[in-house]
């Protein structure tokens, strides 16, 4: 068995490599001086975007994060495995590896371990390593810490990576040691992306070795192969060195299929700052009379814009629909934000304003819908687009009119109210439908009832929807008995998700009607960089600043508050804004550490509106009677 070995080992760096590592560094320094002297493109303010300072970025100077590292100053530990199969529980019989930077070999490390099993025959014959070779090495626990402090700090390579650090990340588990996640180079696949099919019969390790003249033959040991994997790699980064490739992060991307043509556009990404705020993809093109138009494609937020942009022309984004949008993307606007919650709704305001083709949410809130429970002699449940401004009772809102009818089902399965859309006379009868001969209506429309009485069973489903679901819930109990008793299970089903449905609507219609209804609320959270204030008017960002170290806080939140938006009150409980942007700020109001400053109305939910999983089957199977409504 040969020792782990440590010490630095001066090999012959062949002469394509050292070419390789010269033209890299060459072609880093000449796009430096292409882009400090190079023409820059001018910043075009963009047709529709709001009327707010926003910037257009080209290609500009980049700075050394976005150059990256070079790869002739990078670390690789180059890995082979010899195991008992291939199988989770198989175990590790030798570990090899070679650690090189810059052409030359740093350290090797070889041994073998006792895996405490039987190695299988065929393994035998295939490796050469025997049961009587393992019986005095070394452990596994013995071998790990020291294979990962020759490793540390180091891009792992392997060929067929999947494999060695499979087995390598089951060890660390089972060992109770930390993964370091370190970058890792897959050689089988830098090949299929670099070589022509034409150039190499298959990706074996064998034939890459003989393919690029490695003076190591591989014969499945450990070191023998790892050393052969070095002249593998070297040979591959030659050949991507041509394409571009100089940078480890460049490398990374390659192997996982990221277009040169992305890569390329990292550039977009120099000069943003790493601050909360929007930014929006453009592409510019012309109309049918030659004029220059700008779409946006995409909108998105982040609380470092610097780093969420440079993530799109790496591997990190893998959405197919995204890379598209990249593609044919002319340029990027931004705008920073002094708050997350303010790069937030911005971008849902954003979103709202043009539609983007590649975003999938909240690009229509107009879509959504509202219950409301009718002012007329004989009210009655009715699916509306807008609240207006009258006597009626609305409750939503609700994204989907699908998700309006399951709540207005449940409705009509606790209270007997009319369910037909037909204009009522308080003084003469009209023709009953099925539904009341089969009592589920209390048939107003014979005046077998009073307005008044009416009227009261009204009150109930009022008083269900603004106070306390309770009563929708305990009176569906016998219906589901019923349905469980006799084995109808998808029935039953079907009401208990009516039942979800108006739990989780009532907690959604109080979360944002109690917003809706402050005239203002003005609100701060301590953070790491000082304090975040928001000023919220009817449930909408009217203001946000931030206090800084040395700042006072009261002082920033009454000039936020002078200098926000007017925000006149809106119509019944539906806020001055979105839907989905008041429940982002809601969201935050409820934050652990967030403190009221100043608030204008009254923010509070009903005690009986929300109820975890567990008490709404309690309270619809075996929960405490709740009074059965009823007519009168």
């Amino acid at each position: 068995m040969q020792s782990p070995q440590a010490g630095p080992r001066t090999a012959q760096v062949p002469q394509s490599i050292l070419t390789m590592f010269i033209g890299a560094v060459w072609g880093a320094l000449r796009t430096v001086f292409d882009r400090v002297f190079g023409r820059r493109g001018e910043a075009k303010p963009s047709e529709g975007t709001p009327s707010v300072p926003c910037m257009t970025f080209l290609p500009a100077q980049p700075t050394i994060d976005d150059l990256g590292i070079p790869l002739a100053t990078v670390t690789f530990c180059v890995v082979d495995l010899e195991t008992t199969g291939g199988a989770a529980d198989d175990r590790i019989t030798e570990i090899g590896a070679v650690k090189v930077r810059g052409g030359e070999v740093l350290g090797e490390f070889q041994t073998l371990v006792n895996p405490h099993t039987h190695i299988p025959p065929l393994i035998a014959v295939l490796t050469g390593i025997t049961d009587g070779m393992v019986a005095q090495a070394p452990p596994l626990s013995s071998v790990l810490p020291g294979f990962m402090e020759f490793c540390r700090g180091c891009v792992l390579v392997a060929h067929n990576a999947g494999f060695d650090t499979g087995f390598l990340k089951r060890a660390c588990a089972q060992l109770g040691y930390d993964w370091p996640n370190p970058a890792v180079v897959d050689t089988v696949g830098l090949a299929r992306q670099a070589l022509l099919r034409d150039e190499v019969r298959n990706h074996k390790l064998a034939t890459l070795a003989e393919h690029f003249h490695a003076d190591t033959t591989p014969n499945h040991r450990a070191l023998t192969d790892a050393r052969a994997t070095v002249t593998v790699l070297h040979g591959l980064l030659e050949r991507v060195g041509n394409l571009g490739v100089a940078t480890i992060e460049d490398l990374l991307e390659f192997t996982r299929r990221v277009s040169p043509g992305r890569r390329a556009k990292r550039t977009w990404a120099a000069g943003l700052p790493k601050a909360p705020g929007v930014y929006w993809f453009v592409a510019d093109s012309r109309d049918g009379a030659g004029r220059p138009r700008r779409q946006v494609l995409y909108v998105g937020k982040s609380r470092n814009l610097a780093a969420r942009v440079r993530s799109y022309f790496t591997a990190a984004e893998t959405r197919p629909r995204i890379d598209e949008m990249v593609r044919i993307a002319t340029g990027i606007e931004h705008l920073v934000c002094a708050t997350e919650l303010q790069a937030e709704v911005l971008e849902l305001r954003l979103i709202a304003a043009h539609s983007p083709r590649y975003n999938r949410r909240s690009k229509f809130p107009e879509r959504q819908v509202w219950l409301k429970v009718t002012d007329e002699p004989f009210p009655r449940l009715s699916i509306v687009r807008q609240c207006l401004n009258d006597d009626a009772s609305y409750f939503g809102p609700f994204s989907r009119r699908s998700s309006a009818e399951a709540v207005q089902a449940a409705l009509y399965d606790a209270f007997p109210i009319r369910q037909c859309t037909t204009r009522l006379s308080p003084k003469r009868p009209s023709a009953s439908c099925v539904l009341g001969e089969m009592g589920r209506c209390v048939a107003p429309c014979e005046l077998a009832i009073t307005p008044e009485q009416y009227g009261a069973l009204v009150d109930q489903v009022r008083a269900s929807m603004t106070s306390d679901i309770r009563p929708v819930l305990t009176a569906a109990r016998g219906r589901l008995a019923t349905l469980i008793g006799r084995q109808r299970f998808e029935d039953a089903a079907v009401v208990a998700a009516r039942l979800n449905g108006f739990a989780s609507s009532a907690l959604r219609h109080h979360r944002v009607a109690s917003l809706a209804r402050c005239a203002q609320i003005v609100a701060a959270q301590r953070h790491e960089g000082g304090w975040t204030i928001h000023v919220i008017r009817y449930g909408r960002l009217a203001g946000a600043a931030r206090a800084r170290p040395g700042d006072v806080p009261q002082a920033v939140a009454r000039s936020a508050v002078a200098s926000a938006e007017q925000v006149a009150r809106p119509v019944g409980p539906q806020p001055a804004a979105t839907t989905e942007e008041t429940e982002r700020i809601a969201a935050w109001l409820e934050r652990p550490g967030v403190r009221l400053i100043e608030i204008e109305g009254e923010w509070s939910w009903p005690l009986h509106i929300g109820l975890a999983e567990g008490e709404l089957a309690r309270h619809a199977l075996d929960g405490a009677p709740v009074p059965t409504p009823q007519a009168g």
